[in-house]
C-alpha cells in the first residue's frame, strides 16, 4: 500500500512538473510583442507601431538570448533569434512611429514642419559617437536609467543606436539633451 501510494505521488507530481517544462520550450509571444514596441516606438496600432499582436498559435523555440528586432523595413519589423535560426516579420501600422513620442524636452516647437525656417534651421550635435550617454525608460510613474555609450552622434530629438558595451546588440534610443538619451514607446516620458 505505501508502494502504491509513492507511485500516485510521483506519477502526480510529474503530471504537474509537465505543463512548467512545457512553457519553457515556446517563446514568450508578449515579450516578442513588448521588444517590437520598444523597438518601433509605438506600441500596438498606433502610427508605426505593431499591426497586431504576434499570432498566439505560433510555437518559437525558446531564444536563449533576448530576440534582437530590426526595422522598420518594408512596413514590417523583424525578429530574430541569431542562437537558433528563426526569424518572424511583424507588419507596423503606416504613419510615423515619432508621432507616437509626444514632444521631446528641449526642443523648439514649430508650428508647421513644413516652414522655411524649420527646414533651414540646422541642428547641432549634442551627442557624437563613443560618448557615454544615459539612457532613460519609463513614464510618469516610474523610470529606470543606464549608462550606454553612444555608437553614433545627432542633435536632440534624433534617434541614434546606443549600447552596453563593444559586444552588446545596439538599442535605438532618442536624443533628449546632451548625455542623455530615452528608449522610444514610453508617451508620457
Amino acid at each position: 500500500m505505501l508502494r502504491l501510494s509513492s507511485i500516485l505521488f510521483a506519477v502526480a507530481a510529474l503530471a504537474t512538473v509537465q505543463p512548467a517544462l512545457a512553457q519553457q520550450t515556446f517563446e514568450n509571444l508578449d515579450r516578442i510583442d513588448s521588444l517590437v514596441a520598444m523597438t518601433v516606438g509605438a506600441n500596438l496600432g498606433e502610427p508605426g507601431g505593431p499591426a497586431a499582436p504576434v499570432d498566439r498559435r505560433l510555437r518559437l523555440a525558446a531564444c536563449p538570448t533576448t530576440p534582437t528586432v530590426e526595422g522598420p523595413v518594408f512596413g514590417a519589423a523583424m525578429v530574430k533569434c541569431e542562437a537558433l535560426g528563426w526569424r518572424i516579420r511583424v507588419p507596423l501600422v503606416k504613419g510615423v512611429a515619432a508621432a507616437s513620442y509626444g514632444p521631446v524636452p528641449g526642443a523648439a516647437a514649430s508650428p508647421n514642419r513644413f516652414t522655411r525656417a524649420a527646414m533651414a534651421a540646422p541642428k547641432e550635435d549634442v551627442v557624437r559617437k563613443g560618448d557615454p550617454v544615459q539612457l532613460l525608460a519609463g513614464n510618469a510613474a516610474f523610470s529606470v536609467s543606464r549608462m550606454m555609450i553612444a555608437d553614433e552622434g545627432g542633435a536632440v530629438g534624433d534617434t541614434i543606436r546606443v549600447r552596453e558595451d563593444r559586444k552588446s546588440a545596439p538599442i535605438f534610443a532618442q536624443i533628449v539633451e546632451m548625455g542623455v538619451v530615452r528608449v522610444p514607446g514610453f508617451n508620457d516620458f
